[in-house]
């Protein structure tokens, strides 16, 4: 490694002192980089100056009438490329501008017809008919230049293409928005009826079965009225028997009114006559029963009581004869025109039982009294006994006299009168009831036989309907099915919506329909920039053969060296120049012809690194194979120009170019490069980076220890091609 460094010390010490190597050696400093520079600098913007790239326009439009209004599509577009800078735009005649480009002096023509208005309008016809403009371009002039008119072209077709689209459709949609207001005045109606579809659609089975329904209804009605109309007669009669029967129970309840009128006084009087003869019997029988009995007396005591007891049973059999008549009349005449009453029936029931349990004691009274005839001597207690009970008897026949004349006053009397009055005002009403009847039968009459001929009329309309309800069910399913077609297809709220848009907003849309929204995730300033990777990334190569086309790969006195430590040695020299080749190439890319790198700093230390591996690459192919390796080296730089991707992408490239792409060192130092000028990638670099150091080591391995043997080889190579006298 002395030794190595030795020869590197000797290198810079013969170039300090020998100005000639030292104006050479900064010649080639500076070379490369001006190879980079001028290149970058002449493809910085190339599309910056076509406006003094010459187009000839030849107008030859006649214009054309639309619905009375003229239109001269190709004046407005000479019109607007007048103020178009994008080129040097020539207006001339037919012949000049054909003249011009076969000669050379236009590098296209642009020739517009004399009907392109003419056949713009016939958009509006049945059969529209498309326009075309006449496009010449001379390629033999330049090879980039027809796809820059190319282009030219294409956007003028483009933009009068979209100009008059928008117009057509402005036109439109100013119609489509006066429908579209006009429909939506109506879209209440319409939907309305949609929706009145939709219900008779569902109901029509409904509606059969109600028209069904109906048509029998209305059979079963006439056949309802004719039997109300024959048994109008009968309800004739039954109206005026009721009112008999109405007429004859007032009788009746006036009659039982009356006599209870009459029967009142009576039954008091009786009911007080017998309450009274009961208590003068009780008296009689107290002061019999408190004297020394003179059987003597016996017969007028028996004849006294017998005859009291037989005058008061008499009076009660008589209140209890009118209490039975008045119960029996009003159970005869209880029916349809008098309400049953249970209570009424319960008191006189009642009242009937009551007299008749007072008969009863009265009689057994009456039967004690007689039985005296049969007391005799000797019986005297016996006789004080029967006495006593008859003198209980008598006392319970007052007490029960004086109860019922109490309820009878208080309570059957009451009642009887109140229902007779009840029955009465009811008997009337129904009287009154039966009286408008009567009255109404003769309008019942006229309204039923009314209602029997619209019925008839209506069952033959009813008739009708039902012949035409198939006609008319699928009908209403047909154009019901039909909308719901439509609406899955369309809404009608954005067909509105739609026909409402801004016409000048809609010839905007269909002027430019879509914008395209660019998004750079890694911008290039410019096409200089975007080059500037593969130019400075050429230019570094190109300074390795330069450096190895003047330098000598062997050292002095090379003889007292292995050819390990010249191969280093001399290494070493050609790694210093090509760094400050380097150094100056992607220094001056950055300030001189201002490149905006992302990374600025990484840019200079990848040019570094890279020129670290290219010089080792050149400098071991020539120190090796000498001028085959400088032939090498050329070829390879040939084969990477092309095939490194540098330019076009490597998809664009020949089959070949495709193949040997991922085995060049150029496609990994400028895509090393552009990570710099573009934004890292870290992922990339390392891949970029670490296929170089592996080119890298591996050529400084074969180098270095194969250098000795190979040399051997190729000097006697080099001995017999200068015998031949055509190389040095």
């Amino acid at each position: 490694m002395r030794k190595s460094w030795s020869i590197y010390m000797a290198d810079l010490k013969n170039l300090s002192r020998n100005w000639v190597a030292a104006v050479i050696i900064g010649g080639l400093i500076i070379l490369p980089s001006l190879y980079a520079w001028l290149n970058i600098y002449a493809s910085w913007d190339p599309y910056a100056n076509t406006d003094q790239l010459p187009v000839a326009v030849v107008n030859e439009d006649k214009g054309a009438t639309i619905r009375d209004e003229p239109i001269d599509v190709g004046g407005q577009l000479v019109d607007n490329l007048k103020h178009n800078r994008d080129m040097d735009w020539n207006f001339t005649t037919r012949e000049q501008a054909m003249d011009g480009i076969e000669y050379g002096d236009y590098f296209a023509v642009l020739i517009i017809p004399e009907n392109f208005s003419e056949r713009l309008g016939t958009v509006i016809s049945g059969e529209p008919e498309k326009s075309q403009i006449d496009y010449y371009v001379n390629e033999k002039l330049n090879s980039i230049a027809p796809k820059i008119t190319e282009k030219g072209a294409s956007v003028i077709v483009e933009k009068v293409s979209s100009q008059f689209i928008a117009t057509v459709d402005e036109v439109i949609f100013d119609l489509f928005n006066q429908l579209g207001v006009e429909i939506q005045k109506d879209l209440p109606d319409i939907e309305r009826f949609e929706q009145y579809i939709f219900d008779v659609e569902q109901k029509l089975p409904e509606i059969h079965e109600t028209l069904v329904g109906t048509r029998n209804d209305a059979k079963s009605a006439r056949q309802l009225i004719r039997q109300a109309q024959n048994k109008m007669p009968a309800a004739k009669q039954t109206v005026s028997e009721g009112l008999g029967t109405i007429d004859r129970t007032l009788g009746f309840l006036n009659q039982a009114e009356a006599r209870l009128n009459e029967m009142a006084p009576t039954i008091q009087r009786d009911l007080n006559t017998a309450s009274r003869i009961s208590k003068e019997t009780n008296d009689f029988l107290t002061k019999v029963g408190d004297v020394q009995i003179d059987f003597t007396e016996l017969d007028q005591v028996k004849e006294r009581v017998d005859t009291r007891m037989t005058n008061a049973i008499g009076k009660v059999e008589a209140i209890q004869a009118d209490l039975v008549w008045l119960r029996d009349r009003a159970a005869a005449e209880e029916g349809d025109a008098v309400p049953a009453n249970p209570e009424r029936d319960k008191r006189l029931q009642d009242a009937i039982d009551r007299t008749g349990e007072i008969i009863a004691l009265m009689t057994e009274a009456q039967t004690n009294a007689r039985a005296l005839n049969g007391l005799v001597e000797g019986k005297e207690q016996q006789l004080k006994q029967t006495l006593a009970d008859l003198q209980d008897i008598s006392g319970r026949v007052s007490v029960r006299l004086d109860q019922f004349i109490a309820e009878y006053e208080q309570t059957i009397e009451p009642t009887v009168r109140s229902e007779v009055k009840r029955a009465k005002a009811t008997l009337q009403q129904g009287r009154s009831m039966l009286i408008e009847i009567q009255t109404t039968i003769p309008e019942v009459e006229r309204v039923l036989a009314s209602t029997s001929t619209h019925l008839e009329d209506g069952q033959g309309m009813l008739d009708q309907v039902m012949a035409e309800y198939p006609y008319v069910s699928e009908k209403v399913k047909s154009l019901a099915n039909r909308i719901r077609e439509v609406k899955g297809e369309t809404d009608i709220n954005e067909i509105i919506q739609l026909l409402q848009n801004d016409p000048q907003a809609e010839r905007s849309f269909f002027e430019e329909p879509i914008v395209l929204n660019e998004n750079k995730l890694f911008p290039i300033k410019n096409y200089g920039t975007g080059m500037t990777p593969f130019y400075t990334v050429l230019s570094i190569w190109v300074g390795c053969l330069l450096l190895i086309s003047l330098l000598s790969t062997d050292a002095e006195n090379h003889e007292e060296m292995s050819a390990r430590q010249v191969y280093v040695g001399k290494l070493m020299t050609f790694l210093t120049i090509g760094f400050l080749q380097t150094i100056i190439v992607t220094v001056g890319d950055l300030t001189l012809l201002g490149v905006k790198a992302n990374n600025p700093a990484w840019f200079i230390v990848f040019g570094l690194f890279i020129s670290v591996i290219f010089m080792t690459l050149v400098y071991t192919l020539v120190t090796l194979f000498g001028d085959v390796g400088k032939a090498l080296a050329i070829i390879l730089l040939v084969l990477q120009i092309a095939g490194s991707g540098g330019t076009y992408p490597v998809m664009l490239l020949p089959e070949f170019f495709q193949w040997i792409n991922p085995g060049l060192p150029f496609t990994y130092a400028i895509d090393l490069m552009r990570e710099a000028v573009g934004g890292i990638v870290w992922r990339r670099v390392m891949t970029d980076f670490t296929f170089l150091l592996i080119t890298g080591v591996a050529i400084f391995i074969v180098g270095y220890f194969l250098k000795e043997m190979v040399n051997r080889k190729t000097h006697q190579l080099l001995r017999k091609s200068r015998e031949s006298g055509l190389f040095h």
